[in-house]
């Protein structure tokens, strides 16, 4: 098979690591790709919303299935410009149509799909200009940390959680009146405050089907201790301890069955990876929102962990065949550290030298914002290398990630040292 992924992070570096892996696969290609993906085939410099040359490169290259990391293709309907074109509509594209992608394209959306399915969820309403004088008031009903969330895509970055009321008020008024996240927060979901320890699960589904993927735990804030600004993630572990399989037998009941079953209900075809962010309320799965595609850096230790062939299970998804595949997991703990550019998730630079790669070992550097120039590997982005590694605990496997982010070198680097210490 030929295969097209879609992206340039350290999601679909572990794609491409994996489905490289595979004895059905003839060719890979990424578009755009990154350093990282290039060791795994061949990188092509095409944008992942320029719908017209990835249709281009299908056709010349033979592509036999297309997979897409990031969300923003999905959210702008690149699988029904696929299904909508006579070339095109028979090569199966590995996530959802643009009526499935707005269970992460609206926030609103999403919390109204739960409540329509009894989904467990935290209580909320959504505001606009037109009635943001009620946003303060329902403020003024919750219980403090405060929830903000901007309805539309934000690159990760449009929720806010706020211990003060009158800034809560401030940062509703200023992401609505004020497009604070542009466009993003026109809208914005109030909600309660979940109590618990987070988790993701990932499932994979043809539409009727599905398959429950291992689960994880990613780091958001920049500092140690949870402390600072909300990046797009600066570490994960797989499997969470608490995670236990009554535990996601519980998700599976109440949270991923109502799910796939009001999809269905509702019409929508939806074919891909469904990440489900939950809050583990007291033994009690909530979901606090649901993604369209796999998460990152989550996908650098959830990928590693299928043991089955990976593009075996893709295939089957888009001939609606998943329920007739099997695919075992890895029992072994793996854990990633995002290693960072200096000033991250603000201002930062790109274009620095990034050394010692070739020193890792007992490790794998998923590289998240690199590009070659000049034969060298430069920065290109905040999140710049993930180092997953293996252990029979937390503790062997994240210390492994560590001594190999001391190896890698680059100016202004920086990695949170306590990735997986609360679950120890």
């Amino acid at each position: 098979m030929n295969v097209l992924i879609l992206g340039s992070g350290g999601r679909e570096h572990a794609f491409a690591w994996k489905i490289a892996q595979s004895k059905n696969l003839e060719n890979l290609y990424i578009a755009p790709g990154n350093a990282g993906t290039a060791l795994c085939g061949t990188n092509v410099n095409i944008g992942v919303n320029d719908f017209d040359a990835i249709k281009n490169l299908v056709w010349e290259k033979g592509i036999d299935l297309v997979l897409v990391g990031p969300e923003d293709p999905l959210v702008n309907g690149i699988h029904d410009y696929f299904l909508a074109d006579d070339v095109l509509k028979d090569i199966p594209v590995i996530g959802p149509k643009k009526d499935g992608a707005i269970l992460e394209g609206s926030k609103d959306f999403s919390k109204q799909f739960m409540i329509r399915n009894n989904v467990p969820t935290a209580q909320y309403k959504s505001f606009t200009e037109a009635n943001l004088e009620e946003g303060y008031i329902f403020l003024e009903t919750l219980s403090p940390p405060y929830v903000l969330k901007a309805d539309g895509l934000a690159a990760g970055k449009g929720v806010l959680i706020l211990s003060d009321l009158a800034e809560a008020k401030r940062e509703l008024k200023a992401m609505i009146t004020e497009a604070k996240f542009g466009a993003a927060s026109a809208t914005v979901v109030v909600e309660e405050y979940l109590h618990g320890i987070e988790l993701s699960v990932f499932v994979l589904t043809d539409g009727k089907s599905y398959k429950i993927l291992p689960a994880a735990k990613d780091y958001k804030r920049i500092g140690e201790g949870d402390k600072g600004l909300n990046t797009g993630g600066m570490g994960a572990v797989s499997p969470v301890p608490f995670a236990d399989d009554a535990f996601i037998k519980k998700v599976e009941e109440q949270v991923v069955i109502p799910t796939i079953n009001g999809l269905i209900k509702e019409g929508i075809d939806y074919r891909g990876f469904i990440f489900i962010g939950l809050m583990n309320d007291k033994g009690e799965p909530k979901v606090i929102e649901y993604n369209c595609r796999m998460g990152d850096p989550e996908t650098e230790v959830v990928v590693p962990r299928i043991k089955s062939d990976l593009l075996e299970l893709l295939k089957a998804v888009g001939e609606q065949k998943l329920n007739q595949t099997t695919f075992e997991i890895d029992s072994r703990i793996a854990t990633t550290v995002m290693m960072v550019a200096g000033g991250y998730p603000e201002e930062y630079a790109k274009g620095d030298e990034i050394t010692n790669l070739n020193l890792v070992e007992g490790s794998i550097a998923f590289h998240a914002g690199t590009k070659e120039v000049d034969g060298k590997v430069v920065t290109n982005g905040g999140r710049v290398i993930a180092v997953t590694s293996f252990g029979n605990s937390i503790a062997e496997a994240v210390s492994k990630s560590f001594s190999n982010t001391e190896k890698i070198s680059y100016k202004n680097k920086y990695y949170r040292k306590d990735i997986g210490k609360d679950l120890m």
